[in-house]
């Protein structure tokens, strides 16, 4: 049972009524169409989306790599309560899956500090990077678009992020008034597999100069189900998730710019499934893995402390964020735009067995970034910005296996475009500097920099038709984690010892699209090779009965990949898409474990999508492959086949466009494993689940 439920008035209750208040108050009012909240039928009438984490404010059409922008009706039919399970469906993109708290994307087989997370810009600062079990603090339903760059051409967020990227875009801060002084939504839904019920709401009002926003969701969902025939039961113990998040911003909004702040306020509990008491004693003897039972001076022999059978233990989540944006058009001759982005974060996360403190994490982090657009010299567009950050991280407690450390970053980078009939140029250069103090007797600081540049370009070679390539190196600088880790970590099954000898890494990284963007069918087939010399990895040392010893180590891997989804309207009701991805990852040399772990498996499904009217309908079938080129020590993870369904209507309540929606995963409920999670065998993919729901805007 979650640590926060309690006898709190329901934010259904919430949401009842400010749906009457606003019905009454707006009954006169005109509203948007009953168009706007449905699917167009035909692809070619969606509006070109600007691409707000390209430093340029480029359109997806003309980025150098692929990008992906979910939005609108689509976010709302994929949405799940994680980010990673969000994305998970997307082209060249799975997830960690942690059970039902944790879940952070993968993005061509690369996560972690690989893949940056943004909230509009800045860094979400949380624990996610530092293990799987670590929740994301971002709460999906909150999202108004997220979207995802794929490589580490994304320059200004860091040359880490060798994976890609991906940017929330959320409306806590406001930059224009609305139209009518006040708009919003409210919606509920609820699943059948985890018996989850969950509502949200969002408010955005103005008047003058000023804008305030206001939103909110609260979550609660039980212990889910997976597919049948599973030998541990029907239900994943220790995989319920509880979330109250919320956020207040207010904006002062001129005829050049805008200025405002929020605040963000996350409250989450969820169960750690998969954790395994049983080694929890173990520790290094003489350079080995010892566990179980050891004898003490003088012959005694001592047993660790053994936890109650069938204890799952809880993470409690608790994130306080202040976020500041801005952006001022034209402040002098020459500079077009200057944008700010800023944020404060105190975040902290307890992991309790029973109702006593275990383990604490706590991570107090800043970052702050401004950047000037320049006007047009010599036919060049740019960028030019200046970041830094902060991370005070401290961990007590069993599984404190981090020391405290002080991680600062500081960095510049411009970014350039060029424009030349039928081309579009781009290229990039970053540099940053990383110092981090480590506060513990024997452990030294470390201070290294890094260097990343990137360039490519689009070319629309015939009409529908476009080639883009990209090329770039990238510098990827070792985290506290990876230095200076010691001690036993449990949700991963491992004894982790880091290294402070590590290199940064280099990523040297190909990228090629073919696509064609307009007419009856369209199309998007990338390739990509990624070869990372001093790939940093967790080595394997020694292994008792599944647990490991591991040791940050680095070699020379490479990553190779094929992604591409193709559509073909039929008609103007009926649409079909066909979508898939493979990604295989090496080490260089040619010793025995030349596999990397835990890389997904290869991918490839269909969809029919049909508009009829206010009715929606969707049928998707995908296949995953049966992963069998595995690490040592890794179990190869059987295929499996998933059909979903789904459909919305869009109607009008009391005068507001609306959305009911509903859909069906895992049709044949289907025992699923992801090979990409560290507990898939704790913990396979959720069964057969029925979500539905209802959003109405005003």
């Amino acid at each position: 049972m979650s640590v926060f439920r309690s006898n709190r008035t329901p934010l259904a209750l919430a949401i009842t009524l400010a749906l009457g208040h606003f019905s009454m108050a707006h009954a006169q009012t005109q509203t948007q169409s009953q168009a706007e909240t449905r699917l167009p039928a035909d692809p070619e009438s969606v509006p070109t989306v600007v691409v707000a984490a390209s430093a340029l404010g480029v359109v997806g059409d003309d980025m150098i790599t692929p990008v992906t922008s979910i939005g609108g009706n689509e976010l709302v039919r994929v949405r799940e309560s994680t980010l990673g399970e969000t994305l998970n469906r997307q082209p060249g993109i799975s997830s960690s899956q942690f059970g039902a708290g944790a879940s952070r994307p993968i993005i061509r087989g690369m996560d972690g500090p690989r893949v940056k997370i943004l909230s509009d810009g800045a860094e979400i600062q949380d624990a996610s990077t530092i293990s799987p079990d670590h929740a994301v603090a971002f709460e999906p339903m909150l999202a108004e678009r997220i979207e995802v760059l794929r490589g580490p051409s994304a320059l200004a967020y860091g040359g880490g992020a060798v994976g890609g990227t991906i940017n929330i875009i959320d409306r806590k801060i406001p930059t224009a008034i609305p139209v009518n002084g006040l708009e919003g939504s409210a919606e509920l839904r609820a699943n059948s597999v985890a018996r989850e019920k969950a509502g949200a709401f969002e408010v955005t009002g103005g008047a003058g100069s000023v804008a305030f926003h206001a939103e909110g969701v609260k979550r609660e969902a039980d212990a889910y189900r997976v597919g049948k025939g599973w030998s541990e039961g029907r239900k994943v113990d220790g995989s319920f998730k509880d979330t109250d998040t919320g956020s207040v911003g207010v904006s002062w909004i001129g005829a050049n710019g805008y200025l405002g702040l929020a605040y963000t306020k996350e409250r989450t509990s969820y169960g750690i499934p998969g954790h395994n008491h049983e080694f929890e004693g173990c520790h290094l003897d003489g350079g080995a893995l010892h566990c179980g039972e050891h004898e003490e001076e003088g012959g005694a022999e001592h047993e660790h402390e053994e936890h109650a059978a069938g204890e799952v233990p809880t993470v409690k989540l608790d994130s306080n964020r202040w976020d500041l944006r801005g952006e001022y058009r034209a402040p002098v001759a020459g500079i077009t735009k200057v944008r700010l982005r800023a944020s404060l974060t105190d975040y902290q996360h307890d992991e309790l067995e029973g109702a006593e403190v275990a383990t604490s994490f706590r991570n107090k982090a800043h970052d702050v970034r401004v950047e000037a657009e320049h006007a047009p010299l010599g036919g060049w567009r740019g960028v030019v910005g200046v970041q830094t950050t902060k991370r005070d991280f401290v961990a007590d407690g069993e599984e404190a296996y981090v020391p405290a450390t002080i991680t600062k970053k500081n960095a510049v980078y411009l970014t350039e475009e060029y424009k030349l009939r039928d081309w579009r140029f781009e290229a990039g250069a970053r540099h940053e500097w990383q110092d981090i103090t480590v506060n513990q007797a024997g452990l030294r600081d470390h201070d290294v920099s890094g260097t990343s540049v990137a360039v490519g370009a689009v070319w629309k070679f015939a009409p529908e038709y476009s080639l883009r390539a990209s090329l770039s190196r990238a510098h990827r600088l070792p985290t506290a984690e990876e230095l200076y880790a010691n001690g036993v970590h449990l949700a991963t099954s491992t004894y982790e010892i880091g290294n402070q000898d590590l290199d940064k890494e280099t990523s040297n990284n190909v990228d090629l699209t073919l696509r064609k963007y307009a007419g009856a069918t369209t199309f998007s087939l990338s390739a990509f090779r990624n070869k990372v010399d001093h790939y940093i990895y967790a080595r394997t040392l020694d292994n008792f009965e599944g647990f490991q010893l591991i040791e940050y180590a680095q070699r020379d891997a490479t990553f190779t990949g094929l992604e591409g989804e193709m559509k073909h309207k039929f008609s103007p009701a009926f649409e079909g898409t066909v979508f898939g991805d493979y990604v295989r990852a090496r080490f260089d040399s040619a010793a025995s474990d030349r596999n990397l772990p835990r890389i997904p498996a290869a991918r490839l499904g269909a969809r029919v999508d049909a508009n009829l009217g206010q009715l929606h309908g969707q049928v998707e079938f995908y296949r995953v492959n049966k992963q069998d080129k595995v690490a040592d020590f890794e179990g190869a993870t059987p295929g499996y086949n998933m059909l979903n369904v789904g459909t919305h209507y869009t109607l009008r309540l009391g005068g507001m466009p609306a959305q009911i929606y509903a859909r069906l995963n895992n049709l044949t409920d289907e025992l699923a494993y992801s090979h990409t999670s560290f507990i898939k065998n704790a913990a396979p993919l959720p069964g057969r689940n029925v979500t539905a729901g209802v959003r109405v805007s005003f």
